[in-house]
């Protein structure tokens, strides 16, 4: 199964690491990703401290922990290599009317920030 037939047929919750350029670490829940191609991925966000930090440092890490009482799920260590901040190329890439955080969300700056999956390991292990 390739990570974007696990992603499409798994159901659990995220969270997106990144530090800034002194090392001080952010961690925030993010949506699944959308798969480029099999070594590519993009994330919408917001121009909060997650995207701040990746104007310092490239370097990201995503846990995503599978729905249910075990303990499964990926870790994908990510090198953003490019944004974009085209409304239109954003709309298509929403799942579905995002979830509204703060007031005035939807107004806010958004971006679209793709990722170079460098490594996926398992929730928990050094996998195969």
């Amino acid at each position: 199964m390739t990570l974007q037939e696990y992603f499409e047929s798994t159901n659990g919750r995220a969270v997106l690491a990144t530090a800034d350029a002194s090392g001080k670490v952010d961690i925030a829940v993010y949506s699944k990703p959308h798969f480029i191609d099999d070594e590519t991925i993009a994330f919408i966000m917001a121009d909060r401290l997650t995207h701040a930090n990746l104007k310092s440092t490239s370097s990201a890490a995503y846990l995503f922990m599978e729905a249910g009482e075990h303990f499964a799920g990926k870790r994908l260590f990510l090198t953003k290599i490019k944004e974009d901040q085209d409304k239109e190329v954003i709309a298509t890439m929403r799942r579905r009317k995002c979830y509204v955080v703060t007031e005035g969300y939807e107004q806010e700056q958004q971006f679209l920030v793709y990722f170079k999956i460098d490594k996926a390991l398992p929730l928990i292990g050094a996998g195969k």
